[in-house]
């Protein structure tokens, strides 16, 4: 008999995570937003962190609340209130909350790699 492997990728969302998602929810945004992140550190470009309030979210559990998910290609940032908003190809993504000690690290890398790439229009605005 073959042993089946099963990786569950699902979080739970604390106390802060959940409050954090609330004050995003508020916020008015100047465009439609995708899905709400939580926990999220950023490698090779894309961003990965818990899904919230995903638009795109089905009754197969794909983009379901909770689960982890990995963005495309970030092409802009943008500071909205007190939220950053990730821009891809077709979605728009807030910020929610950084992962514990990797995730703002991660995060300004990310900046300072893209502000030194030649020839790239600036990704980041205020």
């Amino acid at each position: 008999m073959q042993d089946n492997n099963v990786e569950f990728l699902f979080k739970r969302l604390t106390d802060f995570h959940l409050l954090r998602i609330i004050r995003a929810q508020k916020h008015v945004y100047e465009a439609p937003i995708t899905a709400y992140l939580s926990d999220v550190f950023f490698s090779a470009g894309l961003a990965y962190g818990v899904s919230f309030e995903h638009i795109r979210r089905d009754l197969e559990g794909q983009f379901s609340d909770g689960h982890l998910m990995r963005t495309s290609t970030i092409r802009f940032v943008r500071k909205e209130g007190r939220f950053w908003v990730l821009t891809t190809m077709n979605s728009r993504y807030v910020i929610a909350s950084f992962k514990k000690c990797h995730g703002r690290p991660s995060f300004q890398n990310f900046l300072r790699s893209t502000a030194s790439e030649p020839g790239c229009p600036p990704h980041i605005t205020h």
